[in-house]
């Protein structure tokens, strides 16, 4: 698989790695957009929230609680922090691999610009 994130998940890519358990790996991003700016992925490849089954709903689940405890040991969980996913080209993805971003440390501005 060509996959970049399957490829850190098996430890072929290293990363600086923030939290990992047997389903749910949390990582530093390269080009960190925040002071704060961590991916949390499922180690299983699923190319998009569109591709997300049924059976995967409680390892989504699993994988905002870990984006929880990791704000919480930031220590931006208190001020505030921004969770995203971009599914699909018109949303910005680029990894085809389902993952949120974690951003935080700083006050953020609008999501959008209109």
């Amino acid at each position: 698989m060509d996959c970049i994130f399957c490829k850190i998940v098996d430890g072929a890519i290293p990363s600086k790695k923030v939290f990992e358990n047997d389903r749910v790996l949390a990582f530093q991003d390269i080009q960190p957009a925040a002071p704060v700016h961590i991916l949390i992925i499922p180690k299983k490849h699923i190319p998009t929230m569109n591709d997300v089954a049924d059976e995967d709903n409680e390892l989504i689940g699993e994988l905002f609680a870990v984006a929880r405890q990791i704000a919480q040991e930031q220590g931006i969980a208190e001020a505030g922090y921004r969770l995203v996913n971009n599914v699909n080209e018109d949303g910005g993805q680029i990894v085809y691999h389902l993952h949120i971003h974690l951003l935080g440390g700083k006050k953020l501005g609008a999501l959008i610009a209109t």
